[in-house]
């Protein structure tokens, strides 16, 4: 780990954080419709990213300037990289055919399965319950909207 770089990039991206607050404050505020509008996600981004940025500042500053790193023991694993990309791909494409709550659940599912989940059943219900978690949040509390069912369901 190197403490300068880690250090520098904290502070870049405390900046950018910064940035997308100060932007987001010139979106329109609402969208028709929603209560929750399209400048909430830069805000809350912005909030994240600088917050994230402030806890990794403070850990390297926390820790004494060691020499290199040790390479790791375990081999890169390029295999698993590419089917989580793959799968957000898929996500991306399939999102408005299959509805949130579908495409969310299947990227999900197989997302936890392939990082090392120890069971499918055990993936799917997390997912499940993420998935229908957030979408009754967003949906009914926040009023905000997101693709539900597909129509070629008929739900």
């Amino acid at each position: 780990m190197n403490l300068t770089f880690d250090r520098l990039g904290s502070i870049f991206f405390a900046i950018i954080g910064a940035a997308f607050i100060v932007e987001s404050r010139s979106i329109a505020t609402s969208a028709y419709g929603s209560e929750v509008g399209p400048n909430m996600f830069p805000l809350g981004l912005g909030i994240l990213l600088i917050l994230l940025s402030l806890r990794l500042f403070w850990e390297t500053s926390k820790q004494k300037k060691t020499g290199p790193a040790p390479a790791p023991s375990e081999k890169r694993n390029y295999g698993r990289f590419l089917l989580i990309l793959a799968a957000t791909f898929l996500y991306v494409f399939l999102f408005e055919t299959l509805g949130y709550l579908i495409a969310t659940f299947l990227f999900l599912a197989v997302a936890f399965r392939v990082m090392g989940s120890s069971s499918w059943i055990k993936a799917s219900a997390i997912s499940l319950l993420f998935s229908a978690g957030v979408y009754y949040l967003y949906v009914y509390l926040l009023q905000g909207t997101l693709p539900g069912f597909p129509a070629w369901l008929g739900l």
